[in-house]
């Protein structure tokens, strides 16, 4: 079944439209040349009609096959433009093999052949910036051999004529070129997608965050405030609202595909609520994807401790600082603080939230965690996390 919307253009095509577009103009040089070679050459042929024939000929096939190959997209470009080249090569050798039936041996063996060798590099290009080098070195290998062989050179005349190199080179020259074209094009294309896809993550994002997020975070502080049913219904949607928020963070996370850094900024704003207040600088803060999800997840668990912890009425804050050196992260609270000891209380008893998934994660990054109001009631928690950019 048909799409209703048209196809996104061939990146090979698009990429190689103005190379085709630009050796026609080679194909008309190399046309006025040959057509000025016949004239010069014509008086010492023996049949001189039937040269100007071959002509004829070749000047109506390079009007055709110019139009042909030069066109930028249209149906059935990428089949018609192989049987141009495949006519190219056809017509190049049937008249670098019709030549002694225009001239006899002692003009063709220290002559060009009938069509001129610059003439016969259009075939080359063509098949070089259709499938690339490999088959433009291919090109110019058979048309050097078959002029070699026409004008009986495969004796020590052969390293003395430049036809071979001349082809060769163009083939491989062209050939590296138009598959440069190819794979930037096709770069560009991802990349166009890429940011695409970016905007509209984004766009959904601000959309959850401002609407879904928000709703569900009330949800849970109110159904906590009344209890008995409505307590049940607060865990389920906090636990939607966790969920909803990870999801996010990982669409932040997964912007740059491919790359090895990422913007630690999105992890930490997905965590952004009501009750969670995020600051970051303007500017991307780009580290390693690896250091950002652990430093991520290191504030999402000093997060839930707040939730645990400091009181249904705590309000957070996570400020991002970027010194260009090391970067700092601070998790503060206005909840009821952590009593004197606790922490190695908690640790005893097996407890370790706080030394594996706060301090063990930052440590492993060659940064440190502090708890700068720790054992101090009644004036909030706040954790400071300081990571080398190294």
């Amino acid at each position: 079944m048909s799409s209703a919307h048209p196809a996104e253009p061939d990146p090979a095509e698009a990429a190689t439209a103005p190379l085709w577009r630009a050796v026609q103009a080679f194909r008309l040089v190399t046309l006025l040349y040959a057509v000025g070679q016949q004239i010069a050459s014509v008086r010492y042929y023996e049949n001189q009609w039937l040269s100007w024939f071959f002509i004829a000929l070749m000047v109506i096939w390079s009007g055709i096959s110019a139009l042909l190959l030069a066109q930028v997209h249209g149906p059935g470009t990428a089949r018609i433009r192989p049987l141009v080249v495949l006519g190219d090569h056809l017509l190049v050798l049937g008249l670098i093999a019709a030549t002694p039936l225009v001239a006899d041996y002692a003009w063709y063996h220290g002559h060009q052949p009938l069509p001129t060798t610059m003439w016969s590099a259009n075939a080359v290009i063509s098949a070089a910036i259709l499938r690339g080098p490999l088959a433009g070195v291919a090109s110019g290998l058979l048309i050097a051999a078959t002029i070699i062989t026409m004008r009986q050179q495969w004796g020590e005349d052969v390293w003395a004529d430049a036809t071979a190199p001349v082809l060769v080179s163009v083939g491989l020259a062209l050939g590296l070129a138009a598959d440069t074209a190819r794979r930037a094009q096709e770069q560009l294309q991802r990349a166009v997608r890429l940011t695409a896809a970016t905007e509209e993550r984004e766009r959904l994002a601000r959309q959850v965050h401002d609407g879904v997020l928000q709703i569900l975070s009330y949800i849970k502080r109110r159904g906590t405030e009344i209890g008995g049913p409505a307590g049940e219904l607060a865990q389920r949607a906090g636990e939607q609202e966790v969920a909803l928020r990870r999801l996010i963070s990982e669409q932040a996370a997964g912007r740059e595909t491919g790359e090895t850094t990422v913007d630690l900024r999105p992890l930490l704003t997905a965590h952004a609520t009501p009750r969670v207040v995020v600051s970051t600088p303007g500017e991307p803060v780009r580290i390693g994807r690896w250091t950002a999800r652990e430093i991520a997840a290191a504030v999402a668990a000093a997060l839930t401790n707040v939730d645990l912890h400091a009181g249904p009425e705590a309000r957070a804050y996570i400020l991002l600082e970027d010194t260009g050196t090391e970067l700092i992260v601070s998790v503060r609270d206005d909840g009821v603080g952590i009593a004197p000891g606790r922490l190695v209380e908690a640790e005893h008893e097996g407890r370790m939230g706080v030394s594996r998934s706060i301090t063990g994660r930052i440590a492993a990054l060659g940064g440190t965690a502090e708890l700068l109001t720790a054992e101090t009631v009644g004036e909030g928690t706040e954790w400071e996390f300081r990571i080398p950019r190294t």
